[in-house]
């Protein structure tokens, strides 16, 4: 395992630190993904609820959104609608990172305007190939 980790860090550590927002409402969950994201030099910023999601995305200016569907505050269709509907955040690519199995929660995040569906666990190596090919796409 540590052998593979070392050789994925290897693909990407030639990448300037991008942006990503994370919006997870379990703390250790938050916590894990920060600092493997961390570790292949991403810039991470966690939120436990989307109350604060707009202020923070006004000032941090993620390149891509990692979210979870089911927070304590709103759901995340809702924060999905909301920034597809907004023209300035509309371009951020967002992964759905949920526990939400079913084909049509994939479906509905999908439609909304998501780029990609992972179910929990996550198999981290996929969601770090999958950032990298959204933020490689979405590159100014």
């Amino acid at each position: 395992m540590t052998a593979q980790l070392l050789e994925n860090k290897q693909k990407y550590k030639s990448y300037p630190s991008r942006r990503i927002l994370l919006i997870e409402d379990n703390d250790m969950n938050r916590m894990l993904l920060s600092d493997y994201l961390a570790y292949f030099n991403y810039d991470v910023i966690g939120l436990p609820e989307a109350s604060e999601f707009f202020s923070t995305v006004e000032q941090f200016k993620p390149e891509l959104i990692l979210l979870d569907l089911k927070l304590p505050d709103i759901d995340g269709y809702s924060i999905l609608t909301q920034i597809k509907q907004k023209p300035k955040y509309s371009e951020i690519p967002v992964i759905v990172v949920s526990a939400f199995a079913f084909k049509a929660d994939q479906d509905k995040a999908m439609k909304l305007g998501a780029c990609r569906y992972f179910v929990k666990p996550v198999n981290l190596n996929e969601l770090v190939a999958a950032i990298e090919e959204e933020l490689s796409r979405h590159s100014n």
